[in-house]
């Protein structure tokens, strides 16, 4: 196994992860005030899971968003 290799997959995957989480979860909350769903200043419960297959790894992550 390459170190480095695998350093760099495991970056590149997780910038793509992040810049199109932050993309959906700003389309989601756009559509939501729009709808009257969200008022704009709540702060929202998130869970995000990551799954790998071949390594049996599957773990969640917790977290708030907050609109204001």
């Amino acid at each position: 196994m390459n170190d480095e290799a695998l350093n760099m997959s495991i970056r590149k995957f997780l910038k793509m992860v992040g810049v199109q989480s932050q993309r959906e979860i700003e389309t989601a909350v756009q559509g939501a005030i729009a709808a009257g769903t969200l008022k704009g200043g709540e702060s929202l419960p998130a869970r995000m899971t990551l799954t790998i297959e071949g390594v049996a790894l599957s773990v969640s992550f917790d977290g708030k968003i907050s609109l204001e």
